[in-house]
Parts: C-alpha cells; sequence; structure tokens
C-alpha cells in the first residue's frame, strides 16, 4: 500500500511538471513571437534617435527628455532581449578568459548607472581569477542583471562588494564571485521563487533575468546560489569549475 502510494504521488509530480513544462514551451513560441514583432519597429526607432541626437542642438529640458526616451528604449530592448533568450537560449561562445576580466567590463559597462543609483562597488581581489573557458559576453550578462536587481532593491543607494577567490580542492577546483549588496534582503518566501521564469516583484520586471541568469551559470557547468536575510542584504554566489591546467 505505501509502495503504490508513492508511486502515485511521484506520477502526479511527474505529471505536473509535464504540464509545466508544456506550458513554458507554449509561453516561449509566444514570447519569441511577440519579441520579433516588436524588434523590427524597435530597432528602427532607436536608429532614428541615435541620428537626432547627432543633428539636433537641443536645451537642457530637451536633453533631459531625450535621455528618458532613451532609457526607456533601452529598457524596452531589454525586455524584448530577454523574451528572445528565454525562447531560443544562444550557444555560448567559449573563450579562454579570466571572469575578473568580465567583472572589470561589467563595472565599466555600468558605471554612469551606479552613479545615478548613488551605489558604490568595491571589488575584493588578492590577483586575478585565472584564464577558464567561459562565454564572456553571456557571463557579463549574469553579472549585469544581478548588479542591476541589486541596485534597483536599494532605492536609497547603497554598497556592492564583489569578491573573486579560487578553491584550490585537488578534484574539482573552483573560482568563486560574491555580490553582497547592503539592500533589504530577501524573504524566505520570494526567495524560494526567485529563479522561476516569470516570477518578479518588479512592477515592470519581465521575471527572466535571473532564470536566465541560472541558465547561463548551469551551461557553464557551474552554480549560482543566494543567501540572504530580511534586512541584511542579499549575496549571490557564482561557482565556475577550474580546469587543472587552466587553475594551475
Amino acid at each position: 500500500m505505501e509502495d503504490a502510494d508513492q508511486a502515485h504521488l511521484e506520477l502526479e509530480l511527474s505529471r505536473e511538471h509535464l504540464l509545466q513544462a508544456e506550458k513554458m514551451a507554449m509561453v516561449g513560441k509566444l514570447a519569441a513571437g511577440v519579441a520579433h514583432s516588436i524588434r523590427n519597429p524597435l530597432t528602427s526607432v532607436k536608429m532614428r534617435l541615435f541620428s537626432l541626437n547627432r543633428s539636433l542642438e537641443l536645451n537642457d529640458y530637451q536633453k533631459e527628455d531625450f535621455q528618458v526616451i532613451t532609457e526607456e528604449i533601452r529598457h524596452t530592448d531589454t525586455i524584448v532581449q530577454n523574451f528572445l533568450e528565454f525562447a531560443r537560449p544562444p550557444k555560448l561562445k567559449m573563450q579562454l578568459v579570466s571572469p575578473s576580466a568580465v567583472v572589470d567590463q561589467t563595472l565599466q559597462l555600468l558605471e554612469h548607472r551606479l552613479k545615478s543609483y548613488d551605489v558604490d562597488v568595491q571589488v575584493n581581489r588578492k590577483q586575478p581569477l585565472p584564464e577558464i573557458e567561459i562565454d564572456p559576453e553571456q557571463l557579463k550578462e549574469v553579472f549585469v542583471n544581478l548588479i542591476e536587481n541589486a541596485c534597483e532593491a536599494m532605492e536609497q543607494g547603497g554598497s556592492i562588494v564583489i569578491t573573486e577567490e579560487t578553491i584550490p580542492r585537488p578534484s574539482n577546483p573552483a573560482a568563486l564571485i560574491r555580490l553582497s549588496d547592503t539592500g533589504p534582503g530577501i524573504s524566505e518566501s520570494i526567495r524560494e521563487k526567485l529563479f522561476e521564469p516569470f516570477f518578479t516583484t518588479k512592477e515592470e520586471g519581465t521575471g527572466l533575468g535571473l532564470s536566465i541568469a541560472l541558465r547561463i551559470v548551469e551551461e557553464h557547468q557551474g552554480r549560482l546560489d543566494v543567501t540572504s536575510k530580511e534586512s541584511q542584504g542579499t549575496t549571490f554566489t557564482i561557482t565556475l569549475p577550474l580546469k587543472e591546467s587552466g587553475h594551475e
């Protein structure tokens, strides 16, 4: 009787997972179709805006309006890109690169954005992490997502500490990158759903950023973990495997 009950329970769970997978596949197809339809006119708007910016002489108020329009288009483009990546994940383009270099590139890219959020970033690094086989552009997307999420969580400003270290284990050495913020933290109920597609606590979010980040890290044979307590900040830890040759 116990075996039969267990088998029935496992069957129900399998059925639920299958239904969920079918729903996600349908949503993915719908998302890809909508994203492609939006992207073409959005690209045209971006090009015309760029052309206008070079040819017009704007006063301070007009420049501010122009900046807002540009930022909103960038936000819309990010949403479209998220839907496309969720529906059709791009293949990794592996290169021999140090993750430390990707961290530096990300911070350079987000320099003005960090200032606008009044967020200070500190990098704790004794020496650059070893070069390993990674897709730097995809990994940069992970860092951008985590840092922007942290900035948005710290509405009154704050700080982010990025700590890098190597774990020289004999069998499976690893590179660790921790991103810790001084934000409000994440409740346990939300933390359990954090990496689920389309789950978001933001009014304008798609809920795809963290699920895409998790997929990218896992495609690198790594792990993405989160630890957080309410009112005590949040830490995301990226663990990437080091090959013996790269580690040496």
